[in-house]
């Protein structure tokens, strides 16, 4: 691929950026160094242009971005890279923030593929973010998310020696069902479900309810 069609690429979307409502930056997928941004962006970040041009993807994530939302969307652009689709657009939520004295803030982006090398293997990514309000219900929710996705990161190998029937009995645990109610639903015995009961509070290694809540919420049982 030129350097004349890579410039041309980024041409065509710095004409008509500053009239769009969110931020825009394109990435060059060979080491995914910052090639171009906003002046929104960059005013968002209160940086020049010199500033993130050509840094490396650890030096710009590390310093405006948070790594615990990074590990739930990263590994799912990298998957949309590799389906080579252009039809193909992804959306998280991800936080950022100015510098270390500063509150993270949520946004909303989107990403797709920009430019394809001479392979036609992916060269240039572009993105759209759009900051959520802080008061704006999207922003609870998101990071109610997170937190739950990163439970479900740390905690799938202790969920995973639960047997579907006491993943079936976690569920109505979390639900507030009492032994009865749940023998009553499942068909089986009251015993039974007690000792189901006992088994997944040791197999989880918490006597809890708002732990099992957790568990419950995380593995998408409620």
């Amino acid at each position: 691929m030129s350097r004349i069609s890579i410039d041309q690429a980024i041409s065509d979307i710095a004409a008509n950026a500053d009239k769009l409502p969110g931020v825009v930056t394109i990435h060059n997928l060979r080491d995914w160094s910052i090639v171009w941004m906003s002046e929104r962006g960059l005013k968002g970040l209160n940086v020049s242009a010199s500033d993130i041009i050509g840094k490396t993807s650890d030096e710009y994530h590390n310093r405006f971005f948070n790594p615990e939302d990074a590990k739930d969307y990263v590994p799912k652009i990298l998957e949309l890279l590799q389906r080579n689709n252009d039809d193909e657009i992804l959306t998280f939520f991800q936080q950022v923030r100015r510098d270390n004295n500063t509150d993270w803030t949520w946004h909303m982006s989107s990403v797709k593929i920009l430019l394809r090398d001479e392979e036609e293997l992916p060269l240039l990514a572009i993105s759209m973010s759009f900051p959520i309000d802080a008061m704006h219900h999207m922003t609870t929710k998101a990071s109610r998310l997170l937190e739950e996705n990163n439970f479900l990161r740390k905690n799938f190998h202790i969920y995973a020696k639960l047997s579907p029937r006491e993943r079936e009995i976690l569920r109505l645990m979390a639900l507030g069902k009492s032994s009865a109610e749940t023998a009553e639903e499942l068909f089986i015995s009251q015993n039974t479900v007690e000792t189901h009961r006992k088994n997944i509070r040791q197999k989880l290694n918490t006597n809890s309810y708002y732990e099992v809540c957790q568990y419950a919420r995380a593995f998408d049982l409620i």
